[in-house]
Order: structure tokens, then C-alpha cells, then sequence
């Protein structure tokens, strides 16, 4: 354990931690299908759905460390596109977060009772076929990954488990309160609009960082 974490820049951890923060707070397919499940099928549905979320997080995470950032050592220009892509996402999330008329995401759709097994799987694909999970481990990820420390597989597994764990933590306390939490919110419009632009304001400050470190890289 000692050997995993003196791999990894504090810094790095830290600024996956809030990028990871960052995203899971803003609305996207994982939240929303956990909140709506949790709504209209229970807590248990919610959290076994939460469960195949998760295991979506852990085949990211096995792709990454298998090697997947090595493939931006031999081809640098590709690295900055896709790093570049991953701001661009950043701002549009941002956007999404503060836009007129955007759907609550604490007011979800109808889904029919599922038994089981298929909460899980359907909790694994929405996983898989996210975006917003496919952006942070292809694109944001390997940005905090530093390889003049070595053990670059070592870092992204570190970093990687990092995400999984604010993300599981954090959709976790969601599906546990949804039902109280969109009570709450159902006469108080102004705690909606709160979180809709303290949210979008810490992606697009996110997304700034990213796009001013490549310029500073570009000049140096």
C-alpha cells in the first residue's frame, strides 16, 4: 500500500479528486438513471444498480493500467487531443449545468420494476456507454498521470481508484436520499439553480486549468 500511494504526486490525487468530484455532482446518465431507479423501484434497486456502475468504473480502470496511456508516450499529438477534447466536454457539461431550462434531474422518468440481475446490468451498460466516464479515463486521467515518477500503470491505478471511490461514495449517499432529497427540492427552485452553477462553475474552472497547463507546455 505504502509502495502504491509513494507512486503517485499528492497533487495529482488531489486534482483527480476534485475533477472526479466535479463530474459525479453534475447530472449525467449514471446519476440519472440511479436517482430515477432508486425513486420508483427502492433503495435496494438504487444500490444494486449502483453495483453494475461500478463494476463499468472497473473495466475503464483495467483498460487504463492495462497500458491504454502508453499509446500518448509514442504519439504526442494525440495526447493533446484528445486532453484538448476532455476540456471541451468539461465546458459543455458546464454549459448543461447552467442553461436555461434545463431538466431537474431530481424530477426522473418512469422505469418499470426490474428484477436483480438486470438492475445490475443495466447499472453496468449506462456505466460503460457514459461519456462523462469515457472522457475521464481516456482524456483526464492520464493528464494528472506524471511519467517522470515511473510506475506510470501503478499511478493510474491509483488515480483511477481514487474516481471509483468518490463516484461510488457519492451516488451511493444519492441513491440512499433521492426520494428525501427530491421532496426537499420540489418547492425550493432556488437550491436547484445553487447547485446548477456552483457545479458548472467548478467544471468550466476545471476546464481552464487544463487548456492554460497545455499552453504553458506548448511555450516551454
Amino acid at each position: 500500500m505504502d509502495a502504491l500511494i509513494s507512486a503517485v504526486d499528492a497533487h495529482a490525487v488531489l486534482g483527480i479528486a476534485a475533477v472526479a468530484t466535479g463530474m459525479v455532482l453534475t447530472p449525467g446518465p449514471n446519476m440519472i438513471y440511479l436517482i430515477s431507479r432508486s425513486i420508483t423501484q427502492g433503495r435496494r434497486a438504487g444500490l444494486l444498480s449502483l453495483t453494475g456502475v461500478a463494476m463499468g468504473f472497473v473495466v475503464y480502470l483495467t483498460a487504463v493500467t492495462a497500458g491504454i496511456t502508453a499509446v500518448f508516450a509514442v504519439v504526442p499529438p494525440l495526447y493533446t487531443a484528445i486532453k484538448l477534447a476532455g476540456a471541451a466536454y468539461l465546458l459543455w457539461l458546464a454549459w448543461q449545468a447552467v442553461k436555461p431550462g434545463g431538466a431537474a434531474v431530481f424530477a426522473p422518468r418512469h422505469l418499470p420494476p426490474d428484477p436483480p440481475r438486470r438492475l445490475v446490468t443495466m447499472g453496468f451498460l449506462t456505466c460503460l456507454l457514459n461519456p462523462k466516464i469515457a472522457v475521464m479515463y481516456v482524456s483526464l486521467l492520464p493528464q494528472f498521470v506524471v511519467p517522470a515518477r515511473g510506475h506510470v500503470a501503478t499511478q493510474s491505478l491509483v488515480l483511477g481508484l481514487t474516481q471509483i471511490v468518490i463516484a461510488v461514495t457519492v451516488n451511493g449517499l444519492i441513491a440512499m436520499s433521492a426520494g428525501s432529497i427530491a421532496s426537499f427540492l420540489a418547492g425550493r427552485p432556488g437550491w436547484l439553480r445553487f447547485q446548477r452553477y456552483a457545479m458548472g462553475t467548478v467544471l468550466a474552472g476545471l476546464a481552464l486549468h487544463i487548456a492554460s497547463d497545455r499552453a504553458k507546455a506548448v511555450a516551454t
